[in-house]
């Protein structure tokens, strides 16, 4: 398995605890959730089930009971109808678990739990039972849910107002691959990628196993993404909408939302989002917003020197993107492939650069030897009268520097002309006489192959280059 050390020695951790565990693991849909838990426990667990998408209540009853049959339940009441509902499905599970009397730790993996929960469902109501009124009484019991439906994890799990409160044991959020684990993973299949193609291939699939795994080493990267999202039978032509679909009930806002923020690559308020979208700026917007959030696709964060109400949403979510930027609009089936190296391809890299950058957040500070120092990270914008400045990354750190970080997509080393450098000095008084800072601040560049050696290339405190991201 490549990279999740430290999920899967947290899952064997809970294996050995000697206690009931309710373990509970998330992210977005094709991170990797399910292949995780069954391979960090070789696919032996005493009973595990699949949630179906969309078909009815009774039919996921019909189809949980036919598992609990296919690993061994046999019922003890023939007038006992285990399907009737999820009370009586899990008294099943219960039964079942309670007849084989093992000892010994006994696994059960229930995978893509939101999609059991229909409608005016009894099932959460059930799970409660199930876990409080009996399984956490058990200490040899050890319950692991997973779900892509991140919202519904958070608000029936995690912030249930009821019997499930406060009662799960850990929660693993599983994030997609970084560069080193994506370039581990290459190597691993046989992929032969240079570095500048490692990060293209993270500007469009942004690390996400599943998508990784359609590429074929035989291919360059741009004829694999003609294959894998151009050609007519691309396996990734249709994602988005499949994503959209299965992840939110009535997804028409969500994709709305994500829209905007697109046409917006410096984000936006919750308030212009509210405008753009024509929604109301109330409750079911809260809800859409966090459901986003939740599941990957956009991030909140609070600009320096800003309070709570003019925090910005950005979309960050790689292959939506993409999607959006160049799938939504081309039928051609060599699209990428003939598309390199002109003026619409620079403008996109130049701005998925800077988003796998603030991907990598942890990297860049590696690189500037400050692992170990405190620091809050943000962006900032001047709303000044004229042409407002804007940073996309500063990094504000407790041992009074602040850096603030230029990020730069070039084919080669990245060249700081006159009016550039004119432009960066702007930003930098422009920064420190908005916000009155004591601190000294740091220009520091963040650029694909560095910065070019030339009169103004002093300019820059401190470098880091795409060799620092994938190598940190």
């Amino acid at each position: 398995m490549i990279g999740r050390v430290e999920e899967q020695s947290v899952l064997n951790e809970l294996a050995m605890s000697g206690e009931s565990e309710f373990v509970v693991v998330y992210g977005r849909r094709r991170v990797g959730k399910t292949y995780l838990v069954r391979e960090t426990f070789n696919n032996e667990f005493f009973f595990s089930y699949t949630g179906i998408a969309n078909i009815k209540a009774h039919q996921q009853r019909s189809e949980f009971v036919k598992a609990l049959k296919e690993h061994g339940w046999v019922s003890k009441d023939d007038g006992f109808d285990a399907s009737k509902n999820w009370f009586n499905a899990f008294d099943a599970l219960r039964d079942f678990i309670s007849a084989a009397s093992i000892k010994e730790r006994i696994l059960i993996f229930i995978d893509e739990l939101p999609w059991m929960d229909n409608k005016k469902s009894d099932f959460v109501p059930a799970l409660e039972n199930f876990w409080n009124g009996w399984a956490s009484g058990h200490k040899h019991i050890m319950l692991i849910i997973c779900g892509s439906a991140a919202s519904w994890i958070t608000k029936k799990i995690f912030r249930n107002k009821g019997g499930l409160y406060n009662r799960t044991t850990r929660q693993i959020s599983l994030k997609p691959f970084t560069l080193a684990e994506c370039r581990e993973y290459y190597e691993s299949r046989g992929i032969s990628m240079n570095t500048q193609d490692i990060i293209e291939s993270y500007m469009i699939f942004g690390g996400i196993p599943y998508y990784l795994r359609l590429l074929e080493r035989r291919y360059s990267l741009a004829l694999n993404v003609d294959n894998i999202c151009f050609s007519e039978d691309a396996p990734l032509r249709y994602e988005f909408e499949r994503l959209m679909d299965t992840l939110f009930s009535t997804p028409g806002k969500h994709i709305e939302i994500l829209e905007a923020l697109f046409a917006k690559k410096q984000g936006l308020t919750r308030e212009a989002i509210s405008n753009s979208i024509n929604f109301g700026n109330g409750g079911n917007l809260t809800r859409i917003l966090l459901e986003l959030e939740e599941s990957g696709f956009i991030r909140k964060y609070k600009p320096f020197g800003t309070g709570k109400k003019d925090a910005i949403y950005h979309l960050v979510d790689f292959f939506t993107s993409f999607h959006l930027t160049f799938m939504r609009s081309t039928n051609s089936e060599k699209f990428w492939s003939s598309f390199i190296d002109n003026a619409r391809h620079r403008a996109w890299s130049g701005y998925a650069f800077e988003q796998v950058c603030l991907a990598h957040i942890n990297q860049i500070k590696k690189a500037l030897g400050i692992t170990g120092v405190h620091t809050d990270v943000s962006s900032w914008v001047s709303r000044g009268n004229g042409k407002g400045a804007q940073i996309d990354l500063v990094i504000d750190r407790n041992d009074r520097v602040i850096n603030l970080c230029e990020m730069k997509f070039a084919v080669g080393q990245y060249e700081i002309t006159s009016s550039y450098d004119l432009e960066l000095r702007n930003k930098v008084e422009a920064f420190r006489s908005a916000t009155k800072t004591k601190k000294a601040l740091h220009l520091t560049m963040v650029t694909t192959y560095g910065v070019k050696p030339g009169k103004y290339a002093s300019t820059a405190q401190a470098e880091v280059n795409m060799h620092d991201l994938i190598d940190g």
